[in-house]
């Protein structure tokens, strides 16, 4: 009995595409160097083949679609008779913060909103529970010097954080994120009445002065508006990335229009905006409501060239569990709500990923070419 070679695998699997991969990586696997063994074994009727094969990031949405596509490409290497796909997770950095201020930390990214009152901040602790949840080691920023919210909905409002030997702050920890936020160095009902090169200088010390260790993603829970607290954020810790938040309103998107020209400005890459409470659905009759009136954002971000990242509904649950503590990705992990902010979170974190994976390419041409065009977002 002949095996197949490990040659005629390799031919098989280029049919194996990833459709989210730009095309100058290469979408198939084979191309965009995403197989990583490749194991023939003979059987009592014909060749056993295993291969493994990346994933960009933990919860990676191509998955079913690779596993599918593999299995089919390697039935049809002749002399196959049966096949096994396995993966593992490496999540390619951004480049921007491991050679800065931040090694060890993958990606920053900023969540942010033209105005506040939209949900911003119950949007960026949900999402880091959720990636937290996927297996993304991720950490949180609570960057609202001025009015910090992370600490109630974390469940740690009375936590103090504590220094070591060498004056770094260990962040708190709960539901799976590493967090710091003003509100834990401070009293719960203080004021930070600071003029603002004292809320920057404060922001850049929850970076600099905290031991963050390895992490995938840090998510920074952004003030509201376009002040200076993001602008020197952008301009300190370089962001990977920024997600808008909004409400449905037109005059909602107008603010959120003057965030992604602000983003754009401080040249950090937006990569899309999340739609909080489009609507609500009523859990006795089913019936949907436009609370808000009806939603105009996939037409508003069509036309602004934005991605919309997701629509969230007004969950009569969430605010109770922000109270509490138990954001719902952590306290009700099988509710609509919860199932929405996983598939949020792996639609960033496959973004993210892909970044990362282009400013590479870049970075290793510029070492042996010259200066590449600069990366959107660099």
């Amino acid at each position: 009995m002949t095996l197949p070679t490990r040659d005629a695998v390799l031919a098989a699997l280029r049919a194996v595409v990833d459709q989210d991969m730009p095309a100058e990586l290469g979408a198939d696997v084979v191309s965009s160097d995403r197989v990583r063994d490749i194991a023939i074994e003979a059987g009592p009727t014909g060749a056993n083949v295993g291969v493994t094969l990346t994933l960009l990031c933990p919860g990676d949405p191509a998955e079913a679609s690779l596993r599918a596509q593999a299995e089919a490409a390697l039935r049809g290497v002749p002399g196959v008779a049966g096949q096994a796909v396995e993966f593992v997770v490496e999540m390619p950095t951004s480049h921007l913060q491991t050679a800065n201020r931040l090694p060890g930390v993958g990606h920053v990214i900023g969540v942010g909103a033209g105005k506040g009152g939209v949900g911003k901040s119950t949007v960026a602790v949900n999402l880091a529970v959720a990636m937290a949840n996927a297996g993304v080691r991720v950490g949180l920023v609570d960057a609202d010097i001025q009015g910090p919210s992370v600490p109630i909905m974390m469940g740690l409002a009375d936590a103090r954080p504590f220094a070591d030997d060498e004056r770094k702050i260990a962040p708190l920890l709960n539901h799976g994120v590493r967090f710091v936020s003003m509100g834990n160095l401070i009293g719960r009902d203080d004021a930070v009445v600071w003029r603002g090169p004292m809320v920057g200088r404060a922001v850049t010390q929850l970076f600099d002065d905290v031991r963050w260790g390895e992490l995938d993603v840090l998510l920074v829970d952004l003030p509201p508006g376009t002040g200076d607290v993001v602008l020197t954020l952008a301009q300190t810790f370089p962001l990977a990335g920024a997600i808008v938040v909004s409400t449905p309103q037109d005059v909602a998107f107008a603010d959120v229009t003057r965030a992604v020209k602000m983003f754009e400005m401080l040249k950090v890459d937006v990569l899309g905006l999340v739609e909080n409470m489009a609507y609500f659905q009523a859990p006795d009759t089913g019936t949907r409501y436009d609370v808000f009136g009806p939603g105009r954002m996939t037409a508003h971000c069509q036309a602004r060239g934005l991605a919309l990242l997701g629509s969230l509904p007004l969950d009569i649950h969430v605010s109770p569990a922000s109270d509490a503590g138990h954001p719902l990705t952590a306290s009700a992990k099988n509710s609509e709500f919860a199932g929405m902010l996983q598939a949020l979170a792996a639609v960033v974190c496959k973004q993210l990923a892909v970044r990362g994976l282009v400013r590479s390419r870049a970075a290793d041409h510029s070492a042996f070419f010259g200066a590449a065009p600069a990366m959107p977002g660099a």
